[in-house]
């Protein structure tokens, strides 16, 4: 069975931020062409209440998403949090394959984090009115760091 996975963005003061909103509405459009029978959005609590696995859970309904095909993943706040505490989720609905929803440019981090806990991982991005200069040039200087950090940690994190 397969599972599409939602990775977090920011809830602000006034609601869902737009990388949240533009990531979750791509998600139930997925969901909706029946690329997966479930959807786990992933984040817990930042700055602003709620959790962003509830924000994105009120938006996927909104977006004729059943509440029995979301299973929330609340406690996360980074990327690789939102991989490794979502997989008691996986593995309880014996899903192994994951179409991760995430920004064209924070891809490649989060395919390399799915890989190194043993999932099979596509990646699905929504389209953005434009390019994102500063975040692409933070993933890239990332990579490395999560990289190493990945290998230190071993396949069990």
């Amino acid at each position: 069975m397969d599972a599409i996975l939602i990775l977090g963005a920011a809830v602000w003061e006034n609601g869902p931020s737009p990388t949240l909103l533009r990531r979750t509405r791509h998600a139930a459009t997925l969901w909706n062409a029946k690329v997966a029978p479930f959807v786990i959005p992933c984040g817990g609590l930042g700055k602003h209440p709620p959790t962003e696995a509830a924000m994105m859970t009120r938006i996927l309904q909104e977006h004729h998403v059943p509440r029995n095909a979301i299973l929330q993943e609340d406690r996360s706040t980074t990327t690789l949090e939102n991989l490794r505490f979502a997989l008691p989720i996986l593995s309880q609905i014996g899903a192994r394959k994951v179409t991760i929803v995430t920004d064209t440019y924070h891809a490649r981090r989060a395919k390399m984090v799915a890989r190194h806990f043993g999932l099979i991982a596509v990646v699905s991005s929504p389209p953005t009115s434009r390019p994102k200069v500063k975040a692409t040039l933070r993933e890239w200087a990332a990579l490395p760091f999560y990289a190493a950090r990945l290998r230190r940690m071993g396949r069990e994190g």
